[in-house]
């Protein structure tokens, strides 16, 4: 049986090819989404270990109230240093200062860079400074700067050159020094903007006295956590010290916790994905392979084989097409992971610079996956190729069940019932556990009730063809619809990656239509001055105040962004003047007055929250919440508004002179402006345009620029999806180029017939090419439906509008019939080059 086992693989090579590049395929984008996770793992911690390999012990506010990474803490009192300095086993203490710093490029614009924008002291200690000059020098006076070089590409500076960094007010500078972050051109995307240290005492930290932190360096013998006890213990309250291996291990957690633990959950779905397609894939190659063999199966239980070796011998095929594929999936891993590095990089998600990092994970996780899908994929036709009857030798060949059975048409429609009525209950409830459930078994649903369709799909789809092609056209539609099983099968791969790609495409138009319409529905205006992120943009409040003054607007507004912990809350909280906001924004007060929420500090503080947060808490206005800032005070504040809609003020607005007494850097991110009745809009820009551009010019929109600017990132992430899943496509187009193969290998007969009856070879072309339009028409068809359909249901379920953009769907929808000419181009061929008289003749 062996023998026979290697002999049947030889043979059938060709016919086991498409199988074994679809798993090739599968594993090969498991393995290299594994691949690019290990590699964005490893730069992380690369990172981090050279921004703090010599620091054994940092000194910082003891306060947080954040765990975004990156985000700075509270400053503490500058006279910490020198009590650091004083401990027995310090070998160096040095300040560090850091805050805001928006350097602008030679034009006098913001910097393309999208990571955050900081600057701070230049560590003078080589050991300490994670930085180290490539051209240039150190700064030594107050207006003298060192930059990245990622900063000096993008701003086309270089040393002498005279520029500005914006603190937020505007501070003329010069670039006397560009450096590089260990072997990289920067700390990931982050500008950093290092002046001396009077300069950053000056500039960052506006002359307070206060500083970051403290970066300890420990003589030779004293290990960092007897350094840390020992500086803990002279530290004023509200400080604390750490060593420099937490530092480090906090700052790669809070990487990897939260946006790389996403990304590689979102990375191995779409593995899973195209592993799954791949699955169908085989299943139907393997189907219609055994059932080929069926005389000879039947003649080997005439011969004495038993049901088991005839199960062993299928299975063991199956075997040695997982291996060989999945072994060479692995090695091309590493080609899929350089090429998905490059597609990020196209949507502007630069990774980084080093080479693929390739661990044990990759083998672990994508050998025995890609094996274990193979063999569950081949174990049907396996079972069902072993129960073959001696007798059945004696037949012409083993005709597939032309109607489905009685069994699956109860078993479809009673998971039809429940699984349908599970995502209906789930999305009307809200719940996702139930909406999730229900969806995996709609997915088995389709799988179970797909022979069923095909029949009447076929009849359906392949309308047109009989009509536009004729005879050809009609022997394609009942080709198609005699094998429903293998119809199906051959449509299912195809059904799941265009369901996939068509429930994110609803799922990010629904997010796209929520975002649009929550902020237009609240803002109103017609002027909006927008500075970008928290972490790459901002700009200083007094624009907000030269905007109102123009003579074209009536009322204007700056909005900035903090984090803070209401309650025992970690949140995000707006800063603006509540009065002015509700004057641009239509927050839809419920209770209370904007008005009345003051700008006072101390006990009377006042304090607008969302309908949502004031509900869940069970707060109402002249209730009394503590705050928490960042530099460790917490006072209490009195709730003075509850407003319904926070698409644009979010779910906390704190008054302006309140948060002012606890940073030195209050920011802006936007600016919205109202005009006055009969201004010139073109007039009110250009003003506005000119007021900008001394803060580095940030965008200056109108409403409509405004709302579009808000759903740029939700087509960068579609297009992701879109190429992400553009694999899981090929495959299924591989799966039916491979049945397609395999059935005019096993209709020769019957195309010689019909050419010597007076097809021609064109008509014969056009007969295959149809049936595999007709199939991935039913695929395409099904998988639009399946992926409307739980569209909705997750949107409901979460609360979102449902929105199905049309130019999407129907850019899928004319995707699945072109791919399914593509698909028949090497069968149609085969099929048309047959000889007549040889075809007629093979048994």
């Amino acid at each position: 049986m062996i023998g026979l086992a290697a002999k049947e693989l030889w043979g059938h090579r060709r016919r086991l090819a498409g199988s074994l590049i679809a798993v090739f395929l599968g594993v090969a984008f498991l393995a290299g989404t594994l691949v690019l996770g290990d590699t964005m793992s490893k730069g992380i911690d690369r990172y981090f270990a050279n921004a703090y390999a010599d620091t054994d012990v940092s000194v910082r506010n003891a306060t947080q109230v954040t765990n975004s990474p990156g985000q700075l803490r509270g400053q503490i009192d500058g006279s910490v240093l020198d009590t650091v300095a004083g401990v027995p086993g310090v070998a160096h203490a040095e300040p560090v200062i850091q805050g805001s710093g928006q350097l602008l490029g030679k034009d006098g614009k913001n910097l393309a860079a999208r990571g955050p924008r900081v600057a701070g002291n230049w560590i003078t200690d080589p050991k300490l400074n994670a930085y180290h000059l490539v051209n240039g020098r150190a700064p030594s006076a107050p207006d003298e700067i060192v930059i990245t070089e990622l900063a000096a590409e993008q701003g086309k500076l270089r040393v002498g050159d005279r520029t500005s960094v914006l603190t937020p007010q505007r501070v003329p500078v010069t670039v006397v020094g560009i450096s590089r972050f260990g072997d990289e051109d920067a700390f990931g995307e982050t500008t950093f903007t290092a002046f001396s240290a009077d300069g950053a005492r000056r500039h960052v930290a506006q002359g307070s006295g206060r500083i970051t932190g403290v970066a300890v360096r420990a003589d030779g013998g004293v290990s960092q956590e007897a350094l840390a006890a020992r500086v803990r213990g002279v530290l004023p309250a509200g400080t604390e010290a750490i060593t420099g291996a937490k530092l480090t291990k906090e700052g790669v957690d809070q990487v990897s916790d939260g946006f790389l633990r996403a990304f590689r959950i979102g990375l191995a779905a779409f593995g899973v994905v195209a592993l799954l397609v791949a699955a169908f894939s085989i299943h139907n190659t393997f189907a219609i392979t055994l059932a080929q063999r069926t005389r000879e199966s039947a003649l080997l239980r005439a011969l004495g084989a038993s049901r088991g070796q005839l199960g062993a011998l299928a299975v063991g095929e199956a075997v040695v097409v997982g291996v060989i594929a999945t072994l060479a999936g692995l090695a091309g891993g590493l080609g899929m992971a350089a090429l998905l590095k490059l597609v990020f990089a196209g949507f502007g998600m630069g990774l980084d610079e080093q080479g693929l990092v390739f661990t044990a994970t990759p083998v672990l996780i994508a050998l025995p996956t890609g094996l274990l899908v193979t063999l569950l994929a081949t174990l049907s036709p396996a079972v069902r190729a072993s129960r073959v009857a001696p007798l059945a030798a004696l037949r012409e060949v083993a005709a597939e069940r032309q109607g489905p059975s009685e069994s699956r048409i109860i078993i479809g429609a009673v998971l039809a019932a429940v699984s349908v009525g599970g995502v209906v209950w789930g999305a009307l409830t809200g719940s996702m556990q139930i909406t999730g459930a229900g969806a995996l078994m709609t997915l088995a649903v389709m799988i179970v009730l797909g022979p069923i369709a095909a029949r009447p799909a076929a009849a359906i789809a392949g309308a047109p063809a009989a009509r536009l092609r004729g005879v050809a056209g009609a022997l394609a539609r009942d080709n198609a619809a005699r094998s429903p099983r293998r119809t199906a099968g051959a449509a299912a791969a195809l059904m799941i990656g265009v369901g996939v790609v068509t429930l994110m495409t609803v799922f990010a138009g629904s997010l796209k239509a929520s975002v649009e319409d929550g902020v237009a529905g609240s803002f109103h205006g017609s002027l909006v001055v927008n500075g970008g992120t928290n972490d790459s943009g901002g700009f200083s409040p007094a624009v907000a105040d030269q905007v109102a003054r123009l003579p074209q607007v009536a009322a204007a507004a700056g909005l900035g962004r903090g984090d803070a912990k209401v309650g025992e809350d970690k949140v995000t909280v707006r800063i603006a003047d509540p009065a002015r906001l509700g004057q641009v924004l239509a927050l839809d007060v419920r209770s209370g007055s904007l008005a009345g929420v003051g700008g006072g500090a101390g006990g009377g503080a006042g304090l607008a929250v969302s309908k949502k947060v004031a509900d869940d808490n069970h707060w109402r206005v002249g209730t009394a919440v503590p705050v928490t800032f960042a530099d460790g005070t917490r006072q209490p504040f009195t709730i003075g508004a509850i407003y319904r809609k926070g698409d644009v003020a979010g779910d906390y607005v704190l008054p302006r002179t309140a948060w002012a007494e606890h940073t030195k850097q209050p920011l802006d991110l936007a600016v919205f402006a109202d005009l006055k009745p009969g201004a010139s809009a073109a007039d009110a820009r250009r003003a506005t345009e000119a007021i900008v551009k001394p803060y580095g010019a940030p965008d200056v929109q109108d409403r409509d620029g405004y709302v579009a600017a808000q759903t740029e990132q939700m087509s960068a992430f579609l297009g992701i999806v879109y190429a992400m899943l553009a694999l899981a496509i090929i495959i299924a187009l591989l799966g039916i180029a491979n049945t397609l193969s395999l059935s005019v290998h096993e209709r020769t007969r019957e195309l010689g017939l019909l050419r010597a009856v007076g097809a021609t070879r064109s008509q014969v072309r056009s007969m295959v090419r149809w049936e595999s339009v007709i199939v991935a028409v039913f695929g395409t068809a099904g998988g639009l439906g399946l992926g409307l359909f739980l569209g909705w249901a997750l949107t409901r379920a979460l609360g979102n509008p449902f929105a199905a953009p049309v130019v999407p769907m129907t850019v899928v929808a004319l995707v699945g019939a072109v791919a399914g000419v593509l698909a028949a181009i090497r069968p149609a061929r085969r099929a048309a080059r047959l000889a007549a008289l040889t075809a007629i003749a093979t048994p």
